[in-house]
């Protein structure tokens, strides 16, 4: 299950009190919806598919997949599935390997969807073992499927953008910064995340004054 309207808010109210540009921030846009995802391989299996193309686009991979090989959601369907059916499908050499990957460390229970690490960092480790996924959507995936409270995708853009405009900065912390200015914010970082995106969607609303 993600964190749910209620966790987000809870843990939000929360951090304004450590971080009170955060409550100013939320004064100028309000709270987050949730962002939850399924949990499990056809979330992860939708991510590769999304990689570096339109929402539109992998939607359009996506139902292509379902009418090639039945159920996408299936990584037997996935692993079983020729080359020519994955490029009549949209993927190009490289995403069929990504694909072929997880539907391997699935099918062959090397990777546990039901059963990750507890501790965040040896979630991530075991999610990108799988060729394709990296730390961000792996910390994307446990954000938003697991609704692990604390994980902080400190290599997303808009979180680097929008914390340098909610702290006051005159520009874009680094990976490295945006994880050192996060610290203080445990154990609440995945709802901090969950806020910078929004605030990054709410655009020149979002600008401080």
């Amino acid at each position: 299950m993600g964190l749910t309207a209620e966790r987000l808010r809870a843990d939000l109210e929360a951090l304004s009190l450590v971080e009170p540009t955060f409550a100013r921030a939320l004064d100028r846009v309000g709270h987050p919806a949730p962002r939850i995802r399924e949990r499990g391989y056809a979330t992860l299996l939708r991510t590769i598919v999304g990689q570096q193309v339109s929402v539109a686009a992998a939607d359009s991979v996506w139902r292509k997949l379902a009418a090639a090989v039945g159920d996408p959601s299936d990584p037997h369907a996935v692993a079983a599935a020729s080359d020519e059916a994955m490029r009549a499908a949209g993927f190009s050499r490289q995403k069929t390997g990504y694909a072929r990957s997880l539907a391997d460390e699935v099918t062959s229970g090397r990777l546990d969807l039901k059963r990750l690490p507890e501790e965040d960092e040896e979630a991530i480790a075991a999610l990108t073992r799988v060729k394709g996924i990296g730390r961000w959507s792996a910390e994307v995936y446990l954000l938003f499927a697991e609704g692990r409270p604390d994980i902080w995708p400190a290599g997303d853009l808009a979180v680097q953008i929008e914390v340098g405009r909610i702290l006051g900065h005159d520009t874009r912390p680094s990976e490295k910064a945006t994880r050192a200015l996060a610290e203080p914010w445990r154990p609440y970082r995945g709802a901090a995340a969950i806020f910078t995106w929004h605030h990054y969607g709410a655009g020149a609303d979002a600008a401080p004054v």
